[in-house]
């Protein structure tokens, strides 16, 4: 049955906490099974399966935003309770899914020769295996695509439950389905099939929650020309910042390794993938909140700002103490991963990138509140305009201070992004600065520039590791309890109750 779009604190919560566990569980499955994979197809096949998971990962880009827009427009339909026009979108974004994904799979068939014989560096005894491997991909790219649509469908109408149901479980084979057919003795092309076949079901298992969801897709089928225009407007502006990520991602490890030497790739690289791995909270919190914004109206226009205000001073409580404890430890915790060279060569980067991290993670509600209001053209137009900035200072600052540099260029980078979507989206609603000082931010800088100074304190004062751990501690339950009776609000603390509250019940 299809409902009006819900706002209210404790769905949103909901649905963070499930998008959490849809993305940490196959995560949890890929740190476990990775080694197993690795020891049983060899390193040189791995590396393979490895460049199949990017590229497959890259040509989603096929679907041209389409999925992002798809639920834009019916969270908007939903907010204006247009309900009986849902039909049409959804139909109208998955004819064109169909033919993007057909367009894409064709497109990497036609690349695959020069790809696997010129760009990638494969072995000569694997070409064939490998060859092999990538037109069966390319079957893949159209079921990639269309069920980016389907997905799109049920996140606007928030029905995250339906769609981490199917998304954790079908990540988490990505990792699972080669460690254990390998033992079986399947190589590469048996595992891609496996994969193809195992897609299928997951596109198959979203269409019929689809149908589940909105009942009319059985006996309601139009496409919609101006509405088909509408969606490549909207989406082709997602496309960009989706086509820029990667580059901006891999750039500083391209000029480390051009500028340096492919050594010091590796010491960035460790403390950048141990930090990022954080952005699993915001991530969870702003895939619930797009939906919220997209159905945004004039007359909710003080309820839309406190829920932003709100987001970001949850992310700023949340993702505050836990990086600057990664950063105060950084040393430590490289040590003990990955050995004494990095925590000799990595700390300072790690620790930097902990800045730029915290930074980033409160950047990601305006940027997803920019884009629900319908403006995915300014969050393009902010990553082409950081691009050059980026290259140049990560140029200049890399020869200067190595990998060090880098570290300080990625930061700098995420706070000139930050700095432009805050502004962007207090032009887009004035009213979110007000909301931010109602709900209490300014509370929560304080809270949290007392803790920084405690622990920076602890850090400095205390020799002893396990002395130092246990201060700490103490400190983050100080904080909790500061942030609870202090920075939230008490329909805050009633809202947090009662959900906590249910989760209990639910597991009785």
């Amino acid at each position: 049955m299809t409902r009006p779009a819900d706002i209210s604190g404790k769905t949103l919560a909901r649905n963070t906490l499930l998008n959490f566990a849809g993305q940490i569980f196959p995560l949890i499955i890929g740190v476990v099974t990775i080694p197993f994979i690795i020891k049983g197809l060899g390193t040189e096949r791995f590396g393979i399966l490895s460049l199949i998971w990017v590229v497959i990962g890259y040509f989603s880009l096929f679907d041209m935003g389409l999925g992002r827009a798809t639920t834009k427009f019916v969270s908007e339909l939903l907010g204006k309770k247009e309900i009986g026009r849902l039909p049409t979108v959804v139909w109208t974004s998955l004819l064109f899914n169909t033919l993007l994904g057909i367009i894409g799979g064709v497109v990497l068939a036609a690349i695959t020769s020069p790809l696997v014989e010129h760009i990638f560096n494969i072995p000569p005894s694997l070409l064939g295996e490998t060859k092999a491997t990538f037109y069966i991909l390319s079957l893949c790219v159209p079921i990639v695509v269309i069920t980016l649509g389907l997905r799109g469908v049920l996140e606007g109408l928030q029905r995250f439950d339906l769609v981490n149901a199917v998304k954790a479980p079908s990540s988490a084979l990505i990792f699972l389905i080669p460690a254990l057919v390998v033992p079986l003795g399947f190589g590469l092309q048996e595992i891609v099939v496996l994969l193809l076949i195992f897609r299928l079901g997951s596109a198959l298992a979203y269409f019929l929650f689809c149908i589940k969801s909105i009942p009319a897709l059985k006996y309601s089928f139009s496409i919609e020309k101006k509405l088909l225009l509408s969606l490549l407007s909207f989406g082709g502006w997602v496309a960009v910042s989706n086509g820029i990520a990667p580059i901006v991602v891999y750039l500083d490890r391209f000029l480390i390794g051009a500028i340096l030497t492919m050594d010091a790739v590796s010491y960035y690289t460790a403390p950048y993938e141990i930090v990022t791995r954080m952005w699993i909270l915001p991530l969870s919190l702003v895939i619930a909140l797009f939906p919220v914004f997209s159905s945004f109206k004039k007359t909710k226009e003080e309820e839309t700002g406190n829920i932003y205000a709100q987001s970001v001073k949850y992310l700023f409580l949340l993702m505050g103490p836990l990086l600057l404890i990664i950063a105060i430890f950084a040393k430590d915790i490289l040590q003990l991963w990955l050995g004494p060279d990095f925590g000799q060569r990595s700390t300072l980067v790690l620790q930097i990138l902990c800045l730029g991290v915290f930074i980033n993670s409160l950047a990601h509600v305006p940027f997803t509140f920019i884009q629900g209001m319908g403006r995915p053209d300014l969050t393009a137009k902010f990553h082409l305009l950081e691009m050059p900035v980026f290259a140049g200072a990560a140029w200049i600052l890399i020869h200067k201070f190595g990998i060090t540099g880098a570290a300080w260029a990625w930061t700098l980078r995420v706070t000139i992004d930050a700095l432009l979507l805050f502004g962007a989206s207090f032009r887009q609603l004035p009213t979110i600065r007000e909301s931010l000082i109602k709900k209490g931010f300014h509370k929560a800088c304080a809270a949290f520039a007392g803790f920084t100074v405690g622990a920076m304190l602890s850090a400095r004062l205390v020799p002893i590791l396990t002395l130092k751990i246990s201060a700490i501690a103490g400190l983050i339950i100080f904080f909790g309890v500061v942030s609870w009776k202090y920075v939230l609000d008490s329909k805050e603390r009633l809202t947090i109750g009662n959900f906590l509250n249910s989760i209990g019940r639910s597991q009785v």
